[in-house]
């Protein structure tokens, strides 16, 4: 886990959020996509969404932009899972520090990978934050 340091702009977010919300939010930040991406801590999911994605579309209104909302697990196949939803997986493994995934069929894999891996660099940041990994792998 590599330490986490946040400037105005993103406290500032992080406030709006757990303000509307009132769940427990763990981070924030922009992935390499460009998305704000906030995670938040187990079993908030619901909490944070709201009843028919009330607080979802208060936040993206009020900040101008698309977010994605992430439930935080220990459990790094949950995590990866809660992370590229909704694109479905057949099988999520770990072993020696490489994460396979298995998808169910090829256009989930090309929306998972990206042009030129992009997404699938950026889900490696992602969880390289998190947990100790050397790569992620689809199949």
């Amino acid at each position: 886990m590599s330490r986490i340091i946040y400037n105005a702009d993103t406290l500032k977010i992080m406030q709006i959020f757990d303000s509307i919300t009132k769940s427990e939010l763990k981070d924030c930040f922009i992935d390499n996509n460009d998305l704000l991406t906030f995670v938040v801590s187990k079993n908030q999911m619901g909490k944070a969404i709201g009843k028919k994605a009330a607080n979802v579309k208060r936040i993206e209104q009020l900040l101008k932009r698309k977010i994605k909302v992430v439930e935080f697990s220990d459990d790094i196949t949950k995590f990866i899972k809660s992370l590229i939803y909704p694109v479905s997986t057949a099988e999520i493994s770990e072993n020696d520090q490489i994460v396979t995934i298995k998808l169910k069929d090829n256009h989930s894999k090309s929306v998972l990978i990206g042009r030129s891996a992009s997404n699938l660099r950026n889900l490696e940041g992602i969880v390289k934050k998190y947990f100790t990994i050397k790569e992620i792998k689809v199949m």
